[in-house]
């Protein structure tokens, strides 16, 4: 038997379709199984037959649908007939075939045909414990996360693997959060799950096709703003491992390069995905605000002249002077709200802050006058010019400050807690 709906694999590196908006899916029961597990091979003709008969055992038991899918990669010894031969004899067990190896590529086939709802998938070793597939599937079927991993370096899980894998893992993943500031624990446990509609939006993006791809996924969900929970678990190390760990290290350097210069580029496109699949607006870079701030600055004070020089006959320069400031003030907090902040907090309320705001710029600037004079009797116009032009960027900057922490301040949205979970 073969996986339903497989019609080849993806070509990797092609050029990716945009990034569409999706409405937030369903979790609705589909025709498929509720779980696909993936078992990536290689050359496993010795061990195959016994780990997916203890596999099929152990999803007997569990409270969901399941499918077991064997992805043959390119192996050269019997495997493939081993496979065969299972998918004719167990039911919910299915084989694929690739010409080539890479154990990106096989997910990536598998997981594209997909009708399941969730997308998991385990090394053949079975090295990690059964007993925690429950937890790692059951947030993404009851829709509380998007992706679900093992970590074996959570305090609660037992671990037990030689000191040199030990010592390669966490320098690995000690990189990743320098390199690219990831929150997730254990990137390359071979134990991971995803729900199949977030799998389909980030997927055309991922690019590795071999022992990097899952943790390209990862960063690439996190990235996206998709909730990843994290599973502790029982893991044994297998001492017939088929990582060739010095290429598979190289390699793995090299994505982790990609990758940040791919975000730090600004090639990768996390902003549209994370509005795609969260219905967020991507944030704006620091940069970026203090920029469009300025320009608004720039519009608001010829604004605040234009309406000074028309109101000075009919009201006076005092009176001319508060209706500028105040109608200036009004337009500059809206327009910082849509454009330089992009926030979604009410406009009366951002209104009322933003007086609150121009009370604590004025105070400043009137303070150090005050002072100066204070302190020089009859400063020189000069000197009392520089004064107010320094007081004037001090209240600029801190009215940028006020808006951007606490008047658009994004407000955070409420989760469940339940498992430990990174957003």
């Amino acid at each position: 038997m073969t996986s339903p709906a497989l019609a080849g694999t993806a070509v990797a590196g092609a050029p990716p379709a945009p990034v569409a908006a999706v409405p937030r899916p369903s979790l609705e029961p589909a025709a498929g199984p509720a779980v696909e597990i993936v078992v990536p091979v290689y050359n496993e003709e010795g061990g195959l037959e016994a780990s997916v008969r203890r596999l099929a055992a152990h999803l007997a038991t569990e409270p969901y649908t399941s499918r077991i899918t064997i992805a043959d990669n390119a192996s050269t010894d019997s495997t493939l007939q081993v496979a065969r031969r299972l998918a004719d004899e167990l039911p919910d067990v299915g084989v694929v075939h690739l010409d080539q190896k890479g154990r990106g590529r096989a997910l990536r086939a598998v997981w594209e045909a997909s009708d399941a709802q969730v997308l998991a998938y385990m090394d053949v070793d079975l090295s990690t414990d059964l007993n925690a597939l429950l937890p790692l599937v059951a947030p993404l079927l009851s829709g509380h996360s998007d992706v679900a991993i093992g970590t074996r370096l959570s305090r609660s899980s037992r671990v037990a693997r030689g000191p040199k894998r030990e010592v390669i893992s966490r320098c690995y993943n000690l990189l990743l959060h320098a390199a690219l500031t990831v929150r997730f624990s254990d990137a390359q446990c071979g134990f991971k799950a995803i729900r199949a509609d977030r799998a389909r939006m980030l997927l055309p993006y991922v690019e590795d096709t071999g022992w990097f791809f899952d943790t390209e996924l990862l960063v690439l969900a996190e990235r996206s703003g998709l909730r990843i929970s994290e599973v502790p678990v029982d893991w044994v190390d297998d001492p017939d491992s088929r990582v060739d760990i010095v290429p598979t290290a190289v390699k793995d350097l090299q994505g982790v390069a990609r990758m940040a210069c791919g975000l730090a580029s600004g090639s990768i496109p996390v902003d549209a995905l994370r509005t795609a699949l969260r219905g967020e607006q991507p944030p704006v870079s620091l940069f970026a605000q203090a920029t469009r701030f300025a320009a608004v600055g720039v519009a608001s004070t010829l604004a605040y002249l234009a309406l000074y020089l028309l109101l000075r006959g009919p009201l006076g320069p005092q009176g001319a002077n508060a209706a500028g400031l105040l109608l200036t003030t009004i337009a500059n907090t809206s327009v910082n709200r849509r454009f330089t902040f992009r926030s979604q907090t009410g406009a009366a309320r951002s209104q009322a802050q933003g007086l609150v705001v121009l009370a604590a710029a004025l105070l400043l600037t009137s303070g150090s006058l005050h002072a100066l004079h204070a302190l020089v009797p009859a400063p020189h116009r000069l000197l009392e010019l520089s004064v107010l032009v320094a007081a004037n960027l001090g209240a600029t900057v801190l009215r940028f400050l006020l808006l951007r922490r606490w008047v658009f301040r994004p407000r955070a949205v409420p989760s469940p807690d339940t498992s430990r979970s990174t957003r």
